[in-house]
């Protein structure tokens, strides 16, 4: 889009002025839910609306007899009282015909003691109007015939900025339209609030059913959840009472949320799915599952648990020499590899391949005491990049990227990269260009040096340096997304005398990552990221407190912080005791979700307990697994067809081990 959101120019102003925990832009970053706001937290069946379940998807049927579903501007725009100058609005919704000269209102904003219409969304039979108060006037866009009331599901999408306005319905050729002026840069939304199907007043209520209506600021909506295999009910953001099944109610209670549908189960063997059958259920009593049909297949909705209930010795991975890092990936058509970055140059690192239910040697790579590697694709080539640690035998410092080649099914070296003492590459995409940044953690006796991102150029099909980065002994990079924006966070572990040093998580903005938060760790070694719930969290491996005094402890805590959308920072969750941890590892395994520490030594030996925790809701993270392991570096999990598996390497000794995660 051609203009910059107010939140956005705010947000990069704070950027560029280097106070980064100052930032306080207008909107969270991510899709505003309207609907989610009007439904009660306290599982109170909300007034005035119910769910109804039609076509095969759930959408609430709204009605103002018993108040008007409302909340006020201020719960999104929290810092000021702006609309976006520039956004996305997202809406799913299933109408019936109506008279030809009947409006019905999808959503409003109106102030709150004029009456006075700010911004609205309203639909006629064959038309789509947008109105907004532009500077004391009141400007409208008109899209015409735009079927909407015609009885089925639509999914649209109104992008607007400057003078632009653009619409997609189900996800089909944009309508562009140019405005007689642009949309306002400060449309004030002081005292208002938002009405949900109507405008505070009987007329022009919304008759039909909505699934989604979801504000998206900054952006263009169209790229995030198009193209799609089901247009008509394309998703950026839907309220999770509409996405799941109604629990049947136990005795003595009822159902969260009114519930109607006209729907039967079918029992036993696979029935037919087909337009016919669209939205009917079918309960397969083999596999104690329930789908629904979504022609032409059916959709696992419930499903037995599947349940971790312990973890068994599996294989002993004999490996070259001692293991830093191992990196788990599938080539298509060729099958599951394990790359160990091992320690000894001769005869170097080892990949290999599963075969007939084990890891067996399948090539040897020459690396030079190498800390990990990283898989990465781009197009259809095939990638693997090596950080080396030490000098080769020309006493030069390189790392090396090497391409897979088909037709002698071997990976071959395609590029080599000046490192200092690399201890992890970082693959990623922006806006679809492809970056790669390594960690350099010291040349020479100066941990004080700059980290480089590099960035593949089509033309040359080489990697180029892009931005350099100060880092601190730096050990650990991570890529992450958090709706339209991404992340790059660094784990510095030594300055030179102290590794009480900040980590620092940088923004990708203006072209280049900037300064967006700091974090004090402790010889920080791994960051990992996951996110479940619509809840973003980052977990760092501390391994030591050591300072000038000469005095190291390696039994500390590590930390898990959790995204603050509201302040735009990250903020302590919670701590966890581990002995000099090198790595995380987050999975899930049926609806359950772990974390596993490397734990590799406590100050005396290497011989320690790794631990799985499983999150308990509001208890956070709980241990439910002690692993006994030997210079514990890295954890892997991997799936094949028949079982799940968890992988770790030891710095320790030339042998490394899977363990199978049996379930029940």
């Amino acid at each position: 889009m051609s203009t910059v959101l107010l939140v956005c120019v705010l947000l990069y102003s704070r950027i560029s002025n280097g106070v980064a925990r100052d930032w306080k832009p207008c909107t969270d970053l991510l899709p505003l839910d309207f609907l989610a706001k009007v439904l009660p937290a306290n599982g109170v069946a909300p007034s005035g609306i119910r769910m109804v379940q039609d076509q095969g998807a759930r959408g609430f049927h709204l009605s103002t007899s018993q108040g008007s579903p409302s909340f006020p501007a201020s719960h999104l725009f929290i810092n000021c009282n702006y609309f976006p100058e520039e956004f996305s609005i997202v809406v799913t919704m299933k109408a019936s015909r109506i008279a030809s000269k009947k409006n019905e209102y999808i959503f409003t904003v109106v102030e709150k003691d004029s009456n006075n219409l700010l911004l609205g969304l309203r639909y006629s039979q064959d038309k789509l109007h947008f109105v907004f108060w532009n500077y004391g006037d009141r400007d409208h866009i008109t899209f015409r015939s735009v079927k909407l009331a015609d009885n089925r599901w639509h999914t649209l999408i109104l992008a607007v900025s400057g003078v632009y306005a653009s619409l997609t319905v189900d996800c089909g050729i944009p309508v562009d339209l140019v405005l007689r002026r642009p949309f306002p840069a400060y449309l004030n939304t002081k005292g208002s609030r938002f009405h949900i199907g109507n405008r505070r007043r009987l007329k022009g209520l919304f008759s039909g059913l909505l699934r989604q209506l979801v504000l998206l600021p900054g952006s263009d909506a169209t790229s995030r959840i198009c193209p799609t295999s089901n247009p008509k009910l394309a998703i950026l953001s839907v309220p999770q009472v509409l996405l799941d099944l109604p629990v049947k109610p136990s005795e003595n209670e009822v159902l969260k949320y009114p519930y109607e549908a006209e729907i039967r189960v079918t029992l036993g063997s696979r029935p037919p799915c087909t337009k016919k059958q669209t939205g009917q259920l079918w309960f397969d009593t083999l596999r104690r599952g329930l789908y629904i049909c979504d022609s032409p297949g059916w959709v696992a909705m419930l499903q037995a648990k599947q349940r971790l209930d312990y973890v068994e010795e599996y294989q002993d991975f004999y490996t070259n020499s001692e293991t830093l890092d191992i990196e788990i990936f599938e080539i298509p058509s060729v099958g599951l590899f394990a790359a160990t970055a091992n320690k000894r140059p001769v005869p170097g690192s080892g990949i290999y391949k599963w075969t007939n239910g084990k890891f067996e040697p399948y090539q040897n790579i020459t690396t030079y005491q190498a800390q990990a590697w990283k898989y990465f694709t781009i197009d259809d080539k095939i990638f693997l990049a090596v950080a080396n640690f030490e000098k080769n035998e020309r006493n030069q410092e390189y790392s090396v990227i090497y391409k897979w080649s088909r037709r002698r099914l071997k990976f071959s070296s395609y590029q080599t990269i000046e490192t200092h003492s690399a201890r992890d590459w970082e693959a990623f995409q922006i806006e679809g260009e492809t970056f790669l940044a390594v960690a350099n953690h010291r040349q020479g006796g100066n941990h004080n040096i700059d980290s480089v991102v590099y960035k593949w150029n089509p033309g040359t099909q080489l990697f180029e340096a892009n931005q350099t980065i100060p880092t601190s002994g730096a050990y650990d990079w991570e890529f992450f997304t958090v709706g339209p924006y991404s992340f790059l966070v660094i784990a510095n572990t030594f300055n030179g005398s102290s590794t009480q040093v900040y980590s620092r998580i940088y923004i990708w903005l203006g072209g280049m990552f900037r300064l967006f938060q700091s974090i004090m760790t402790f010889g920080a070694t791994d960051w990992e990221v996951f996110q479940f719930g619509g809840r973003v969290f980052l977990a760092v491996a501390n391994s030591q407190k050591y300072d000038k005094s000469g005095q190291s402890s390696y039994a500390i805590n590590s930390t898990i912080y959790e995204l603050n959308i509201t302040a735009q920072i990250f903020v302590r969750f919670q701590d966890i005791s581990t002995y000099s941890a090198v790595d995380w590892e987050f999975f899930t395994l049926g609806e359950d979700k772990f974390l596993v520490v490397a734990n590799s030594y406590d100050g005396k030996s290497y011989s320690l307990n790794s631990v799985i925790y499983r999150w308990q809701g509001y208890e956070g993270f709980v241990p439910v697994h002690r692993l006994p392991t030997f210079g514990c570096t890295d954890w892997e999990k991997f799936n094949t067809t028949d079982s799940s598996y968890l992988i770790y390497s030891s710095a320790r000794e030339d042998i490394s081990k899977v363990l199978k995660l049996k379930t029940y």
